[in-house]
């Protein structure tokens, strides 16, 4: 009785809720949720890209293409006894070779696209060095299609920076820009010739600031993925206010094209070369004279920091300003002139940045403590020289670190242009596993000297497993850790 009351009271509650859900029984379609102007805006914000066609208008005119010819200078062999003989015969060369006949001269041209820009009304072009490097004659041509013959003022190979000149007025002028207010994930636009297609317009956006590349650490490269191919090399790099703030200068790639890494110059560094390349028609750079790594965690350890940072040096060059101020290897310079250093560019960047003949003061932590070191900066590198030879010592079983080592004789130590006595042979255990390798060239233990096998031992009894060997491997000094 209880079970069959139940369920009829459930069917009426059932249907008056359908009834009521559906609006006095009428089938009514639920209304779309109200749009607010504020997810309009948000919407827009996210799909909106910037417009490119005022900058390129404005700022388009100022860029030019710049085409460069050299001469250059072969030696060839007529061949009377095979007059149908070419170039690119696979006997060419060999008939070249062995043939009998006079070596006559063979000349030819050489020709090259890049990009530039102008920075003055008077006719002052920025572009890389490399694009009108040995050039025998450089062309610039104008939007306009006017073309003039091109003075090379200067060049500095090590920026990658060149300063050209041509006899013209009220020439259409490019806005500079401020590289240091620049933001990773800003949108940029490069102008240039890729491939010889003038003012070709491409877009992208920051990809990292400060890059450092292989042989540039004196330029801390904007790095992009706006697309750049040959012929853009010289060209500017503009933000969305119109303004330079780099010169294209390298590409990333494994095809001779692009691959999505471009790395451009700052123009923040352009403009101070480019000053220095009209005052004095070359740039002039502090110079320390060491051989510096970065500091490792494990590097910090050894040394007794409390952290990782700084920059560690592995040489001290004879007759070098370094060397004249008293630094040592082993020490590890934390700052200059009160700012702290990131890493091994960034010292090597702040000491090009500094005026030769200028004093700069080091903060050093030497053997467990800080010190200042002044240093007055030069201008001019000098060679390394080696000391004095010393006997040789035979060779030893493996110590504890798993080395097995001897003694390098005079004539060794000549030979490899070393200041090192101590040379590994074998390599097993802890070494091995902290990457010492057979041939290394023991030259100091944390900032300790090693001169003999013998003072080898001795210093690692002392510092136990916190030491760092200073080694010498093939011409290149480098600290690495015992783990």
């Amino acid at each position: 009785m209880m079970h069959t009351m139940k369920k009829p009271v459930f069917t009426v509650v059932l249907l008056i809720s359908l009834f009521v859900l559906n609006g006095c029984g009428k089938k009514q379609q639920a209304s779309p949720p109200a749009v607010t102007s504020s997810a309009v805006s948000a919407a827009s914000a996210v799909v909106a890209l910037p417009n490119f066609t005022v900058l390129v208008k404005k700022e388009g005119p100022a860029v030019v293409n710049i085409s460069t010819t050299q001469k250059i200078r072969k030696e060839h062999i007529p061949f009377p006894a095979f007059p149908g003989t070419k170039q690119d015969d696979p006997f060419y060369e060999f008939f070249r070779r062995f043939a009998p006949g006079e070596r006559l001269p063979h000349e030819f041209r050489s020709q090259s696209l890049g990009s530039g820009f102008i920075i003055s009304q008077d006719g002052y072009i920025l572009t890389n060095a490399h694009v009108i490097d040995n050039a025998d004659a450089v062309t610039v041509r104008l939007t306009d299609k006017r073309e003039f013959k091109a003075k090379v003022v200067g060049a500095d190979k090590r920026s990658d920076i060149a300063l050209l000149k041509i006899s013209a007025e009220d020439l259409p002028v490019a806005s500079i820009g401020d590289t240091s207010k620049l933001e990773v994930g800003e949108w940029v636009v490069a102008i240039g010739s890729p491939f010889g297609f003038t003012n070709s317009v491409s877009q992208g956006i920051v990809s990292a600031m400060g890059r450092s590349l292989p042989g540039e650490n004196t330029t801390p490269f904007i790095q992009t993925d706006v697309p750049i191919n040959p012929g853009n090399s010289g060209g500017p790099l503009f933000n969305l206010k119109g303004e330079v703030i780099g010169i294209n200068s390298q590409i990333y790639s494994r095809s001779g094209g692009y691959m999505g890494l471009s790395f451009a110059i700052p123009i923040d560094l352009a403009i101070k070369v480019k000053n220095e390349l009209l005052k004095h028609g070359t740039v002039k750079r502090g110079w320390l004279g060491v051989t510096i790594q970065n500091v490792s965690p494990e590097h910090a350890r050894s040394f007794g920091l409390k952290k990782a940072g700084g920059v560690l040096i592995t040489a001290v060059g004879k007759d070098t300003p370094a060397a004249r101020a008293g630094f040592e290897i082993g020490d590890i310079i934390l700052k200059f002139n009160g700012k702290e250093l990131a890493d091994a560019d960034d010292l090597a960047r702040t000491v090009a940045d500094a005026a030769p003949g200028s004093n700069a003061r080091f903060s050093v932590w030497r053997r467990g403590a800080e010190k200042e070191v002044t240093v007055t900066l030069g201008d001019t590198e000098s060679d390394l020289k080696t000391p004095e030879s010393r006997s040789m010592d035979k060779e030893i079983a493996p110590d504890k670190t798993g080395l097995t080592m001897r003694e390098l004789n005079p004539d060794e130590r000549q030979m490899l242009h070393t200041e090192g006595y101590v040379v590994v042979d074998a390599v097993d255990g802890i070494a091995a596993e902290s990457g010492i390798q057979p041939r290394d060239i023991i030259i100091a233990i944390n900032s300790q000297r090693i001169s003999s096998i013998k003072q080898f031992r001795t210093v690692m009894a002392e510092v136990g497993m916190r030491a760092a060997l200073l080694v010498q491997r093939n011409g290149s000094m480098t600290f690495i850790p015992l783990k």
